[in-house]
């Protein structure tokens, strides 16, 4: 690699005109007035006037400058290429150089120049080499260095050997990291913490514990690098009670003080569920970087409190703290969950403004962002773009795909996921065999259940059984999606007996609705929900008593029915709606909308079906109880306070009723709007009058 050098005239550096005038520090010269590739063109100037260029030690720390501290690696190489017998320091800088700007192969071939040129590698280049190949998980040039340092002498540097072990984790040899590190006479603390690093590179948390243990078995002291790993190991475990012993250390000794130890302290009590804990931390820190905001908002978003999350996301902005894609992640993680459509754009124009590098966790989070908000074209259109996927985002399209009615579309995916020789895992299977539910494809279900076990050596777990339960149920099986339970080779959970019962009602099956619920109080009693449903099956064939029997039983229980609550993005803040309920400070123009609205639709045709008012509402009350509905008045919020066309999308805890179902329909094609409804089970996508669920209801 070849640059001209343009030696401009030095008007402003000190007049040096021998090698005993030149500073007894040159680095500090030169490293204090050369900001700019311009200033270390002056210095250049002068360090080749006055022959300094044949001292190596000007000459290393003019290469310092120039490629470690501006990072400008093809002047670098111009100077290198000047000196005629530069030293094992001059190759060291260079390597250390092209890591920096992540360019470990020349700084192998650099490494191989130097061989060549029969020049001897010291312990700093080995290290500095083996880093390079740890940053291009070079496995083979890896240990083909390994076997150089033997050679020369340097295979049992402690300094080496700690390169080596981060070398190894870093390219997924775990097990051979760890005996390096078993096999050193001498370990420092760097030592130490280098096996953490790698144990931690590899997500072997458990490890990370048990070397700390055997750490402090051996009086061995530890640093601040060391209580950050296994404070990250402790939250990703839950081991909420290593974590507080540390956090006690740290507060004898002084160590509140330091940013990045409270950070993965936040970070651990938020993944250990103390998520109060690890605010009162936040909020006392006299400085916070991105680092601190982000580990409090995944803490939130991890938590499920995606509200808090969001809100600390916009104080964080206010702040003018510029997210990384770490944040961007667990704020599309909240936006997905809570439906904040708006924000979770926002978030994708700024990951596009700031050219962040769409990697597969971010890309993957966006794509699952805009497939839970609906948006399923703006989700392959991020899948599509992402230079480098993974199982887990074909995974994601897949399952995206199959809640929002787009069965066969995802299967489609999932043939081209197979020819392009990505392996599914359990997890793909589950959004597989979704897909077939949504489209209705019962055969085709059974055959891809055979073949996890039979094609891809993988066994059938209780989600996967439970997939299968839909599948039957969906088309009108009911009965063989019981004796499908009947025979599952492990006891059924409550999801599997709910999942019976929600299409006991969808197909008037009562006698199944009423064995599902006997099975459902033996493993959750005080579940309202599943009694709820049974009712609604009840409601469904006229059995009204019944219904209100069941309704009765849950107040003698002292079971409570979940209220629902249905929320709407306008303009990036969230609103939420109750039934019947008038706390909105708009309360008044909505309910004066929800009257228009379903005025509207009555004259398109739409018939009220009384049969889910409340229960306990008067004869004369029920349909006035219906149109009151939790997503009735979100949608006539949305249609009042956005623009003709604009897409509304609702979200909402429970089962969207079949009144509102038949309801919503109905409003999408009167008011030509698109209508996005997430409830607690699928996506329901309106659009002209159909929904994407085909009517399964």
């Amino acid at each position: 690699m070849n640059v001209t050098l343009s030696l401009m005239p030095a008007k402003t550096l000190p007049k040096i005109t021998t090698i005993s005038e030149f500073p007894n520090n040159p680095k500090t010269l030169i490293l204090e007035q050369c900001k700019t590739i311009k200033d270390i063109n002056q210095i250049h100037t002068h360090v080749i006037k006055t022959g300094l260029i044949l001292n190596p030690s000007a000459v290393e720390n003019l290469l310092e400058s120039t490629a470690l501290v501006l990072r400008s690696m093809d002047y670098a190489l111009a100077i290198f290429n000047q000196v005629q017998q530069p030293q094992p320091e001059a190759y060291n800088i260079l390597i250390r150089g092209f890591n920096l700007n992540q360019n470990p192969e020349k700084a192998i071939l650099l490494f191989k120049q130097m061989k060549e040129n029969c020049i001897e590698p010291d312990k700093y280049t080995f290290s500095c080499i083996l880093k390079s190949c740890s940053i291009l998980h070079g496995l083979q040039e890896g240990k083909q260095i390994q076997a150089h340092t033997m050679k020369s002498g340097f295979g049992s540097s402690g300094f080496v050997q700690n390169t080596l072990i981060h070398m190894y984790a870093n390219c997924g040899k775990i097990d051979i990291a760890r005996r390096v590190f078993d096999e050193m006479s001498e370990r420092e603390v760097i030592t130490w913490n280098s096996m953490f690093a790698g144990y931690t590179t590899s997500s072997c948390w458990e490890e990370v514990i048990k070397l700390f243990q055997e750490m402090l078995k051996s009086d061995f002291g530890f640093d601040v690098v060391t209580m950050i790993s296994v404070l990250t190991a402790c939250g990703r475990l839950g081991n909420l009670e290593l974590g507080e012993w540390l956090s006690d250390y740290i507060v004898e000794n002084g160590l509140t003080g330091n940013l990045n130890l409270i950070t993965s302290l936040i970070d651990m009590y938020a993944k250990c569920g103390k998520i109060d804990v690890a605010r009162s931390l936040f909020d006392k820190l006299p400085r916070r970087d991105v680092v601190a905001w982000s580990a409090m908002i995944s803490g939130y978003s991890q938590a499920s409190r995606c509200r808090e999350a969001l809100d600390l996301f916009q104080e964080m902005q206010r702040e003018n703290i510029e997210p990384n894609e770490i944040t961007m992640v667990s704020v599309l993680s909240s936006c997905a969950v809570m439906g904040a459509f708006e924000i979770g754009k926002w978030c994708h124009f700024f990951v596009k403004k700031k050219r962040i590098k769409l990697t597969v966790t971010l890309g993957t989070a966006l794509m699952d962002f805009y497939a839970k908000c609906g948006s399923v074209e703006n989700s392959l259109d991020v899948f599509k773009k992402m230079p480098v996927k993974n199982v887990l985002s074909w995974t994601v399209l897949i399952q995206g795909l199959a809640s929002n009615g787009e069965g066969r579309k995802a299967l489609e995916y999932f043939s081209q996921m197979r020819i392009r020789n990505i392996e599914p895992n359990d997890v793909t299977f589950i959004g597989v065999l979704s897909a077939c539910s949504h489209a209705g494809l019962i055969d085709e279900g059974r055959e891809f259940f055979v073949s996890m076990n039979r094609d891809y050596g993988i066994d059938p777990r209780i989600e996967h059984y439970g997939c299968m339960v839909d599948i039957f149920a969906r088309g009108g099986f009911i009965i063989e999606a019981y004796q499908f339970i009947k025979n599952m080779p492990m006891e059924p959970n409550a999801v599997i007996w709910r999942t019976l019962l929600a299409s006991c009602k969808v197909h008037k099956n009562v006698e199944m609705g009423e064995e599902s619920l006997r099975q459902l109080v033996k493993l959750e009693p005080a579940h309202s929900g599943d009694y709820i449903l049974l009712s609604n099956v009840y409601a469904s064939v006229g059995r009204f008593e019944d219904a209100t029997k069941i309704r009765s039983e849950m107040r003698q229980k002292g079971i409570k029915k979940t209220p629902g609550c249905s929320s709407i993005e306008i303009e990036g803040g969230l609103h939420e709606f109750f039934a019947e309920d008038s706390a909105h400070p708009k309360s008044v123009e909505i309910y004066d909308a929800v009257e228009k609205m379903m005025k509207r639709i009555k004259s398109a045709g739409y018939v009220p079906n009384i049969a889910e008012a409340r229960l306990d509402a008067e004869e004369d009350e029920k349909e006035s109880s219906i149109s009151h509905h939790s997503e009735k008045l979100a949608i006539a919020f949305g249609l009042i306070k956005t623009s003709p066309g604009t897409t509304i999308r609702i979200t909402k805890n429970l089962r969207v009723c079949s009144d509102c179902h038949i309801a919503t329909k109905t409003i999408s094609k009167v008011f030509n709007r698109e209508i996005v409804v997430r409830d607690r089970n699928r996506f329901h996508h309106f659009k002209d009058g159909c929904c994407s669920c085909n009517d399964y209801w």
